[in-house]
């Protein structure tokens, strides 16, 4: 498969070589994004290459989706943050519940695993807005720089101008008042893992850099932004807090820490989080045999080993923006590697997790994982594990078009 794909995109290369102004033009300079990969795939996709048709024709809908829809902002919920202050995000724990036994319901009890609805409620919460934020600003980049139509461009810096720019309806850049536990507290540090969502949203940003839809003097206002957050994210107590988890939020700490240091042109700053991660995180974390003790005490263990694999694969990339070697490719014995070796069985939706868990898990989660490890663990087809997993869902997976993204 991994060869045949080569080929492809060999033949496809040198088709477009002599007649590819346009594309020379469009070159992304994404972070998160393989920009190589992402130029291959343009091109292919402009020779009608047919297995990636199904991933295209998905993103074009939800991108059309998307142009329809309103822009997001913090302001857009009726209740005011702890703060008083509209421009800060607000969201509510998912898994707090009002106590049953208390008439007032305060204080909210835990019941991991278990998502209370209210902790969605647009009135009250930014969260599923800077979801929305993110996945479409995404989305509509990601469709500018494969069709280059303007029009996606267009929308996606409406998209980024009102969250980020505009005065009246910017985002503070700070998630203080994230996943509030009503009766506890004002934000948790847990609530920093709502941050990783704007990522999505600030690849769009580069994914239409070469379009006029947004000025150099926006794209320039957006790295001031992101560097006021990592600021926030590096030096306020409540972040720093979330920086000392030991399970899957550290791990997304980091990326968004090292994302963040990469867009504002942190570099040093970048080295120092991805050197550290090996050793803070991997070896901490992840047992020698692959197991992540603190993923596999939660409800959702199975979800939750996927979701921190993810993040750490996550690093792994964004790392090599600053030559470290998170994936210790050359290692035998490399952490990483045998967190995802530990999982594989479990791509098959047949085999059953061993560990007690809550509902069902989404197997698909490690399609994209191992096509990231498919392209760095050259010796081993990691590919091949995919073909349990069923192949309506796996054709119109974004993470066909590019990789890697965050979800």
């Amino acid at each position: 498969m991994k060869k045949n794909y080569q080929v492809i995109v060999l033949v496809a290369l040198l088709s477009f070589s002599c007649n590819n102004s346009e594309s020379d033009n469009n070159q992304a300079e994404t972070i998160l994004m393989d920009a190589e990969n992402l130029a291959n795939v343009k091109l292919l996709i402009e020779n009608n290459d047919s297995k990636l048709r199904f991933a295209f024709n998905q993103l074009i809908q939800e991108a059309e989706t998307a142009l329809k829809e309103n822009p997001v902002s913090v302001t857009d919920k009726k209740k005011l943050p702890p703060s008083g202050n509209k421009h800060d995000y607000a969201s509510y724990s998912r898994y707090w519940w009002p106590d049953p036994n208390e008439p007032s319901g305060l204080p909210y009890i835990r019941r991991d695993g278990e998502t209370n609805p209210d902790s969605q409620s647009l009135e009250y919460s930014d969260r599923q807005r800077i979801g929305t934020l993110g996945f479409n600003t995404e989305t509509l980049g990601l469709a500018y720089y494969l069709t280059g139509k303007e029009k996606y461009a267009i929308k996606a810096a409406e998209l980024l101008r009102t969250w980020f720019l505009d005065e009246e309806t910017r985002m503070n850049p700070n998630v203080n008042h994230a996943q509030i536990r009503p009766g506890h507290n004002q934000g948790t540090k847990s609530g920093v893992l709502d941050g990783r969502l704007m990522i999505g949203a600030l690849e769009g940003s580069l994914l239409i850099s070469s379009s006029s839809a947004l000025s150099k003097n926006e794209q320039l206002r957006l790295k001031k932004w992101a560097a006021a957050y990592f600021e926030w994210l590096t030096t306020s107590e409540f972040a720093l807090e979330e920086a000392a988890s030991k399970n899957n939020h550290g791990s997304f700490y980091d990326v968004q820490a090292l994302y963040f240091a990469l867009y504002s042109e942190k570099k040093e700053a970048a080295s120092q989080i991805a050197q550290k991660f090996i050793q803070r995180r991997l070896y901490n974390q992840i047992r020698e045999d692959g197991s992540m003790p603190e993923e596999i005490a939660r409800t959702r263990p199975l979800f939750y080993s996927i979701y921190n694999l993810h993040a750490m694969f996550l690093v792994a990339h964004l790392a090599q923006k600053v030559d470290v070697d998170v994936y210790e490719i050359d290692k035998v014995d490399s952490r990483l590697r045998a967190g995802l070796n530990y999982l594989i069985p479990y791509t098959d939706p047949n085999n059953q997790w061993p560990h007690s868990t809550i509902g069902d898990t989404d197997r698909m989660k490690l399609f994209i994982i191992l096509q990231m490890a498919d392209r760095i663990y050259q010796d081993q087809d990691y590919l091949k594990e995919v073909d349990v997993l069923s192949f309506e869902k796996r054709k119109i997976q974004r993470s066909n078009l590019v990789f890697p993204i965050i979800r």
